[in-house]
């Protein structure tokens, strides 16, 4: 039997747990910091002369005492390896923006950085902060020695398989936009067949990475799309920012400079982390279905049955999504650019199509997302990462397809999408609390209303026990920083 090293469950043990986990991820922060010859930024909030002397134990006490909050955060939580990693990056995403932005400049006795300029001049640190929490979740879970599941082989192949599917389709939208470059090994003068091996065994080793996360989904498709989008953003962070400019000699590419001028890897990522996220359910759930015995019916009504409910759920609540979205696009004049999809020259066409593009995202929501909503909090917290899944898909990548261009994944064609990512943001959280008032509103006549409801009572607790807040969160976080990366006015660096 394997205990953890400090032989406690109470909070007690859980704070000094975080804070010597936070000693981990001070560490890599710090590193980073040393990399870029920043330590004189924690040595300032002291207001000392000898940087290095004063600013090793202030970033260390520093570590520490923000541990000990995240060890108190993820008391109760699920101690899975992807809950806690994914409570770690939105835990150090937030301190990006109580630290640097808040409390540093008042520290120092400056202005609050709540400004684009100041939010770029700290870009650096709200990577570091990302990959802090990161790491200081890790580091918690092996302080703790928690019993965590492991995948089974099968898990691990259909993962690998995942991720060959989810790069064949990235990799097919960058080489329309000729920049294959920006996956690892597909460089302008390397593209051949060893090249291309390497890149395909990265995408393998990236599935293979994503089912020690997540050993077995246990949630809907849409939840493993969002999960698998933001395991993409953690690739984007550590992988394509991190790990592979430090192994091609080029240093941390960490400033908004170096981050705006490669952002269309950042669609890249999500992307191939949503598509591996989605299709690692789906071979999970086929496999399940076709080849286990007890596949696990809770329920007396069929899966087609539950499908046609979704689909219905969904295109209504599609529609009262695309109405709210409609004012934005009025706004934006988007009714004529909608309307070139078929060829069309008014705005009366150009609302056809959208409400027939917001009925068909409608739909996949309600097919990917049913009976994952127990409260209106859940509602929202799916639906708006949902829309803004759907903004990088749809506007950015589909809709040039639709019109007869290829994606342009650049800063600046994403920054006259702004608004657009406002209404997409609007209109998923509409879409998702319409669809869970439809769906709440269903009682299975196999079973009393009251025990109905005291299920979904259930499972909301045992939702939130899980990473599903911190996932909502850090959408919502990535979705926030955007606005840092398009704008032109970056600083120098």
């Amino acid at each position: 039997m394997r205990y953890p090293l400090i032989r406690s469950d109470g909070l007690v043990a859980w704070l000094l747990s975080g804070a010597l986990a936070g000693q981990v991820g001070a560490l890599v922060f710090g590193l980073a910091m040393w990399e870029l010859d920043d330590l004189d930024s924690v040595a300032s909030v002291a207001r000392a002369d000898d940087s290095f002397l004063i600013a090793v134990p202030v970033h260390l006490a520093i570590a520490a005492v923000v541990g000990a909050g995240f060890g108190a955060l993820v008391w109760h939580q699920r101690s899975g390896t992807g809950e806690t990693l994914l409570w770690g990056l939105t835990y150090g995403a937030l301190w990006w923006f109580i630290g640097p932005l808040t409390l540093r400049p008042l520290l120092e006795g400056n202005a609050l950085g709540w400004d684009v300029p100041s939010a770029q001049a700290a870009f650096a640190p709200f990577l570091g902060h990302l990959l802090y929490g990161a790491a200081t979740g890790l580091a918690l879970l092996a302080l703790r020695r928690q019993r965590l599941r492991w995948p089974t082989i099968g898990a691990l192949t259909r993962a690998a398989i995942a991720g060959l599917i989810a790069l064949s389709i990235v990799g097919a939208l960058l080489s329309a936009q000729d920049r294959l470059h920006l996956f690892p090994a597909m460089s302008p003068d390397a593209q051949n067949g060893l090249a291309w091996l390497a890149t395909l065994a990265i995408g393998g080793i990236s599935g293979i990475a994503f089912a020690l996360l997540v050993p077995r989904p246990s949630e809907s498709a849409g939840a493993g799309l969002i999960r698998g989008a933001m395991y993409g953003f953690l690739l984007w962070t550590a992988l394509n920012r991190t790990i592979l400019p430090l192994i091609a000699g080029d240093g941390l590419t960490w400033s908004a400079n170096e981050a705006r001028a490669d952002f269309a890897a950042l669609f890249a990522y999500l992307l191939f982390g949503g598509a591996l996220g989605l299709a690692y359910q789906w071979l999970d759930s086929a496999w399940r279905n076709l080849l286990a015995d007890d596949v696990g019916n809770d329920d007396e009504e069929g899966p087609g049955t539950r499908g046609l409910r979704a689909i219905g759920r969904g295109a209504i609540a599609g529609v009262v999504g695309g109405l709210i979205f409609t004012y934005v696009m009025v706004e934006i004049r988007g009714l004529d650019d909608v309307a070139d999809i078929v060829r069309a020259d008014s705005e009366a066409a150009g609302l056809a199509v959208h409400f027939l593009i917001a009925v068909i995202w409608g739909v996949t929501y309600g097919l990917f997302f049913r009976r994952q909503t127990y409260d209106r909090g859940s509602a929202i917290g799916w639906g708006v990462s949902y829309g803004f899944f759907v903004w990088v898909l749809g506007p950015n990548t589909l809709m040039p397809i639709l019109l007869g261009s290829t994606p342009d994944w650049t800063a600046d064609s994403a920054a006259g999408l702004t608004a657009s990512l406002v209404g997409h943001l609007a209109y998923g959280a509409a879409l998702g609390i319409t669809f869970h008032h439809f769906e709440a509103q269903h009682s299975p006549w196999w079973m009393p209303y009251r025990v109905a409801a005291a299920a979904r009572v259930a499972q909301r607790r045992e939702q939130v026990l899980t990473s599903a807040p911190a996932l909502w969160a850090l959408v919502v976080i990535v979705g926030l920083t955007l606005p840092v990366l398009l704008s032109t006015a970056a600083p120098a660096d």
